[in-house]
């Protein structure tokens, strides 16, 4: 019994225990969760913290380039302000020096004419004192010799009448004489007045072509599109173009170099419809350079029109509007074609109205004294340029004040009307502008035509493109004509024409290209 007791008391001590052992043990527990949960939450914190440094880094990085960003766009504002104010100050420093140097002359003149004022009036003067002397003398004579011969009053009368006559021819011979001059100086002054006023009235920018024309491009990779696998594209577009396409290191930029400037255009209007298309290959190239050349063709008479209604001319013929169209693509000694028609036609008519003659008329002759220049494939070129504009506008109708006008303004015939000095006046007046014309320019054009025309004098040849400033003469041959035998032996006739008729300085190297092609069409 005792035994049992003591069991169970022991039981109970150690049940006990137990019990204080396990809420000893849960403390220890709790603390440790309540530990390492502290512990999470710092390490939580850190990262946070450290999370939002790096955000806030992020976002004060984005701002400085955005910063960067909107300050570049903003200086290249501020440069294309700076451009566009520093240009203006060049046009009107330009415009004064004009204005200054037209002031100077007219000072010059003005201290001519009162010079020469200045020498008639001692003139007269003299002439004066030198009559009077001589009437003295001439009455001393005349009573020495009543005196002296004792004439009767009749015989003296008679002398005297004689003497007077003398005196009163001499008189009025000095009166025509003077009256002459005054007319010839007042005529002079006139005339000077007239063509002051004109080209005071007429202002006008000075126009020069150049023989190159640059290409923009978004990105120097299009550059490779261009040239095209083996240099195949940029051969397609310089035969079929006609136009040498220079690829340096220019970023950004490709040169198109060529003395025809219709030509030109059309292989840069050609290039913009290709790069913004992406298809680049031959056929393709092909067919945009058809496009447009129809295109240009287009342009050209719309150009013509706006010209005759900006200057007031009407029933001109198509054909001659045509004429005038074409002449924004041609040049004279370096001045734009259509330029240099459009203000000899203002300066006709201004002039023209000044002497009261017809201005529309003179207009119409002004814009058409040079349509020679812009002749067709078929016309002789020997013939000179006034000769073939007189013989077009007889052609197509014109009045023959018009066509005596344009025949004679370089004085290959006599003039018959009014209206021929006014153009031949006005023609000198546009051309003589210093820096207007270039001869160098033109003749340089002229010997790229004559070398094409030599190569295209040869049969069989189809294309002749004059390219790198005249050093070098690309031939395309028709296939069917010319096999390769001929291309070489017509490649060596060419050079040794070139040779024997024309003067060149350097070398021409003359490349002939025979291309054969074969098309079907799958239907």
């Amino acid at each position: 019994m005792d035994t049992n007791i003591t069991l169970i008391v022991v039981g109970l001590v150690a049940l006990l225990l137990g019990f204080g052992i396990a809420k000893i043990l849960e403390k220890n527990k709790g603390t440790q969760l309540i530990n390492s949960a502290k512990k999470e939450a710092e390490t939580l914190l850190k990262e946070a913290k450290k999370e939002g440094e790096s955000i806030k880094k992020d976002k004060i990085f984005q701002a400085k380039e955005k910063f960067l960003e909107l300050k570049g766009e903003h200086e290249k504002v501020i440069m294309g302000k700076e451009k566009k104010m520093a240009e203006a100050e060049k046009r009107i420093r330009d415009k004064e020096s004009k204005v200054s140097s037209e002031l100077n002359r007219n000072k010059q003149l003005n201290e001519q004419l009162s010079s020469k004022l200045a020498e008639v009036e001692h003139k007269s003067e003299v002439l004066d004192k030198k009559q009077t002397e001589t009437e003295k003398l001439h009455k001393s004579q005349v009573q020495q010799l009543e005196v002296i011969s004792g004439l009767s009053a009749e015989d003296a009368k008679s002398q005297l009448m004689e003497s007077l006559k003398e005196t009163a021819k001499t008189d009025a011979m000095a009166y025509l004489q003077t009256t002459l001059e005054e007319a010839k100086l007042s005529a002079q002054q006139e005339a000077r007045k007239i063509v002051i006023n004109t080209i005071q009235r007429i202002g006008t920018e000075e126009a020069v072509e150049n023989c190159v024309s640059v290409f923009n491009l978004e990105s120097d990779d299009v550059k490779g599109r261009i040239i095209g696998r083996e240099g195949r594209n940029i051969r397609a577009i310089e035969s079929a173009t006609g136009v040498e396409i220079i690829v340096d290191d220019t970023p950004e930029a490709i040169i198109l170099s060529c003395f025809d400037s219709v030509r030109r255009e059309v292989a840069r209007l050609s290039l913009h419809r290709l790069v913004t298309d992406g298809r680049i290959h031959p056929a393709r190239i092909e067919e945009v350079v058809k496009k447009t050349e129809k295109q240009i063709n287009e342009e050209i008479i719309e150009i013509g029109k706006r010209t005759v209604i900006d200057l007031g001319i009407h029933g001109l013929h198509p054909e001659l509007i045509k004429a005038v169209g074409r002449m924004k693509y041609r040049s004279s000694y370096g001045q734009n074609l259509l330029q240099h028609s459009r203000e000899v036609a203002k300066l006709c008519g201004v002039m023209a109205a000044e002497l009261g003659l017809n201005p529309k008329l003179a207009k119409r002759a002004g814009l058409l004294h040079d349509i020679g220049k812009v002749p067709q494939a078929e016309v002789d070129i020997e013939t000179p340029h006034a000769i073939l504009g007189m013989e077009w506008a007889k052609k197509f109708g014109e009045k023959k004040e018009v066509c005596n006008a344009i025949g004679a303004h370089h004085d290959e015939i006599e003039m018959t009307s009014l209206i021929s000095p006014i153009v031949q006046v006005c023609d000198a007046i546009s051309g003589a502008r210093p820096g207007a014309r270039r001869q160098v320019l033109d003749s340089y054009i002229q010997r790229l035509k004559d070398l094409e025309d030599i190569a295209l004098g040869f049969k069989g040849v189809e294309k002749a493109y004059a390219i790198q400033a005249g050093r070098e003469l690309r031939v395309i041959v028709q296939s069917e004509k010319v096999n390769d035998d001929k291309a070489a032996e017509l490649s060596f006739e060419i050079s040794q024409k070139i040779q024997t008729d024309m003067t060149y300085p350097g070398q021409v190297k003359v490349t002939v290209i025979r291309e054969t092609r074969s098309v079907n069409i799958a239907k």
